[in-house]
């Protein structure tokens, strides 16, 4: 039996912690679930020398596990939280002048050590379920080590988890020693059900739940993502459970202090409890009764988009430590069953750990609490895992654009101010700004609804929740309205003369803390598209579907289908007010391919999102003329009015081109025109507004612009355009033919001719398509003196019938050519 209460596995290494600690600054302690470490180790070292008359700092991940936390702690030395254990979290502290230990959580951590760096007082800092890896975690660690080797080398560093790479922490507290305690865990039967990937993910899990109930005893701890599936899942086991025998308990960090603790607290038998609960119930607490853990497999987890500029919330597989974790639950006092809903297959993959959050989060108020601290270069400190390039570098971009840091990095006058509040920076800089027009009250409660979860309801309605929230009167809500005051009173400002609880101002608030994110209706009721580009949407039913605008405080999932968890409606004029900046007043011009015209408009735009349109004339310009040339390509290049001439004339390029490959002939085929129209056909359409005004004459200038003078000397001589015959005629060539020109003409015509003509310098013979006085072919040849003198003859005796009014000689190359009949009597 311990002086704190009963044994625990701890124990056995509470001396080998001290030594450690007596003997340097620094000590890592990996220890399972149930071992005592949270509430065993702090007491402990309580008498150290080197702790006399000082504080010891213990970080909790999450308020629920600090309060927890803190009143075993203070119940273990029979007293109330306040006396030698305090409690000092967001919106709640309870200390007093005996304190000696406090429960801190981490985010509140960050803000004391920037407010008093050498943390004056503070023996030790222990950072507890540090496997959670939370941004305000390593930002808390990072600031304490440089502090330690610059301002307190004498101040104590511990950092304790259950599951966690002790020597790589280790390494990060200069070799510090890893203490290990094996702890006391109890066997623990895992049962792998699998899921029907089409069931929704609750009702899978009340499944489990209730065949837990059927083959087991005791309570049962359900491991859900989020808290909308959590409240499913609760209406769902109560309509099938018997609530005189089996309790339902929610807990999630939104529900208030009374749920939570009733989520905690033991039940006496023959009542059993089920637990639905978040990946909140993973470490650190322990809920009395429960021997049965059913495992949904997955978690919520934030995941920033530098390109989009927001954070959501996606639901991710849980990864191997943190499965173990949950399995560990069924543990803790007696031996127990884990259902986990996938196959046993899967495991392996499984990430080892969860993705820390400072490799996937918004780090803007990460570097705003580094610039307050001094530091521009976030990599210069020591960090586990250290913070991302490009989201270091666009959290910087985006505190220049507030104004919090100026181009070198340094924290202004304003950016002091928003560091201040300790909220996101935007949200920071959206009470300091309502501070001057006399309204930092009214925006700081907007930013209290969208920082604390749960406030004022569910609806994603921001101005009825504010309502709502003003009428509530249960201790969170009353903990919260004096959070609102707080950072009202730090903003400072004007004398607030904005209400409270009125939702008037929540849509000009929202765009002004995220202008990226003001949104307008398109489509069906409830689809938007904001500012960013992105869309987002709200179920037809809720009120603010059919706005025509709305300001967008937060959306969950993915970028197909993003949905609104909180905003509010906006009026045009508030837009104006709040991001005239920002609109960009443009004039287009663009192609209609359903009219094969340009058409030009005057467009007010903020981001992504047109806010109004005006027709105007077109006017000539060189943007216009390339505008027509690009639609006109893209609807395809034989819409162009091309004469047989000018089809003739690319016909003759592209022989040259295939005949004479060296020789620089450009490419005229239908994909190359197409590709370059804006530059051969837009110098020569400016000022048309439409294919219908483009003449023939206008498509053959811009096609003989591609040729210099001296290549279109050479197309005639190489290519000609027409062939003369012997007897006079001028006769076009046909150069489309695959096997090359082909000249369709008389026979009659090329007698005397007794040689073939060539073209290309004489590369390539003309096809001859030779034809009877009727026009009709009687003959091809690639060899028209190989034909005199061998075909010829048998053409002649069948032609000869046929048209006895014509000249068939018996040798043609010698005779004389004729394009008509032989005369009579001849």
């Amino acid at each position: 039996m311990s002086r704190f209460g009963p044994a625990l596995p701890i124990d056995a290494v509470l001396s080998e912690i001290a030594g450690s600690l007596a003997r340097g600054s620094r000590a890592v302690l990996v220890a399972p679930p149930g071992a005592g470490k949270t509430t065993r180790v702090p007491l402990a070292l309580l008498d150290e020398d080197w702790a006399a008359e000082r504080k010891i700092i213990l970080l909790e991940p999450r308020r629920i596990a600090a309060r927890a936390a803190a009143e075993r702690m203070a119940g273990a030395l029979h007293e109330r939280v306040g006396e030698t254990v305090g409690l000092r979290m967001r919106a709640q502290s309870l200390t007093g002048p005996k304190t000696r230990l406090e429960v801190v959580t981490e985010g509140v951590f960050a803000r004391m050590i920037l407010d008093d760096p050498a943390l004056e007082g503070v023996a030790a800092v222990i950072f507890d379920e540090f496997h959670e890896r939370s941004l305000d975690a390593d930002l808390g660690l990072a600031l304490a080590l440089d502090a330690a080797s610059a301002l307190r080398e004498d101040l104590r560093v511990m950092v304790m988890s259950a599951t966690l790479d002790g020597a790589r922490v280790a390494g990060l507290l200069g070799d510090a020693p890893v203490i290990v305690s094996e702890g006391r865990a109890f066997a623990v039967e895992t049962r792998y059900l699998g899921r029907n990937p089409d069931e929704r993910i609750e009702a899978a899990a009340v499944a489990a739940a209730l065949r837990a109930v059927r083959e087991e005893h005791g309570s049962i701890l359900v491991f859900l993502p989020g808290q909308g599936e959590i409240n499913r899942a609760a209406v769902l086991l109560a309509e099938r459970l018997d609530p005189a025998r089996i309790e339902i308990a929610p807990l999630y960090s939104a529900i208030d202090r009374a749920a939570q603790d009733r989520a905690i607290a033991p039940v006496k038998a023959p009542m059993r409890k089920i637990v639905l609960a978040t990946s909140i119930a993973e470490t650190s607490l322990t809920i009395e009764g429960v021997r049965i853990v059913v495992d949904c497999g997955l978690a919520r987890a934030p995941r920033y988009e530098p390109d989009r500029g927001l954070t959501r919330l996606e639901t991710v597989r849980v990864s191997r430590a943190g499965a173990d974790q949950r399995r560990g639950r069924a543990g803790r006092t007696e031996p127990g069953v884990c259902y986990r809903l996938w196959e046993e297959a899967a495991n392996g993959a499984l990430d080892a750990y969860s993705v820390p959050e400072i490799m996937a989060a918004d780090l803007s108020g990460l570097v705003l609490d580094l610039a307050s601290w001094g530091v521009r270069d976030a990599l210069s400190l020591q960090w586990l895992d250290p913070p991302p390039t490009p989201a270091l570098k666009e959290a910087r971009a985006l505190l220049h654009e507030i104004g919090a840091i100026d181009a070198a990095g340094a924290l202004t006058q304003e950016g002091k101010a928003i560091a201040g509040l300790a909220l996101p920076p935007r949200l920071g800089r959206m009470i300091v700004a309502a501070a001057r027009d006399g309204e930092a009250h009214a925006a700081a409660e907007v930013a209290t609804l969208l920082t604390e979860r749960g406030l004022g309801g569910d609806s994603p309605d921001l101005a009825a929740r504010l309502e709502r929230f003003a009428r509530d009167r249960s201790p969170r809500a009353g903990d919260a309205r004096k959070l609102a005051r707080a950072f009202a009173r730090r903003a400072g400002g004007k004398a607030d003369t904005s209400g409270s609880g009125s939702g008037a101002a929540c849509g000009r608030f929202l765009a002004a803390a995220f202008p990226d994110r003001i949104a307008r209706a398109r489509g069906k009721p409830g689809e938007f598209l904001m500012a960013n580009g992105r869309a987002a949407s709200l179920e037809p039913h809720e009120a603010l579907a059919r706005e025509p605008f709305l300001a967008i405080g937060e959306i969950t999932g993915k970028a197909g289908s993003a949905r609104i968890i909180a905003a509010a409606a906006l009026s045009e004029a508030e837009i104006e007010a709040v991001a005239g900046e920002r609109i960009i007043v443009e004039e287009e011009v663009s192609f209609a391919p359903e009219r094969a015209m340009l058409k030009a408009r005057r467009r007010r735009r903020l981001g992504a999102l047109s806010l109004s349109e005006q027709n105007l004339p077109v006017a000539a310009s060189p943007d216009a003329a390339v505008a027509l040339a690009e639609g006109i390509a893209a609807l395809g290049i034989g819409r162009l009015p091309f004469t047989k001439a000018l089809s003739q004339w690319r016909d003759r390029v592209a022989f040259l081109k295939r005949f004479e490959p060296g020789d620089g002939w450009p490419d005229l085929s239908d994909a190359a025109l197409e590709q370059t129209a804006a530059d051969w056909l837009a110098p020569f359409i400016a000022g048309r507004t439409s294919l219908a005004s483009i003449t023939a004459d206008d498509v053959g200038k811009a096609l003989s612009s591609l040729l210099p003078w001296p290549m279109r000397q050479r197309l005639d001589a190489e290519a000609p355009e027409y062939f003369t015959t012997p007897a006079g005629s001028r006769i076009a060539l046909d150069y489309g033919a695959e096997g090359g020109p082909v000249l369709s003409v008389r026979a009659q015509e090329l007698y005397g001719l007794s040689d073939h003509p060539k073209l290309a310098k004489g590369r390539v013979p003309l096809t001859l398509e030779l034809l009877s006085p009727a026009s009709r072919p009687i003959q091809i040849t690639r060899d028209l003196p190989g034909f005199w003198a061998g075909s010829w003859a048998s053409v002649k005796a069948e032609m000869k019938g046929r048209y006895p009014r014509h000249l068939w000689p018996d040798d043609p190359a010698s005779a004389a050519p004729t394009a008509r009949a032989k005369p009579r009597g001849t």
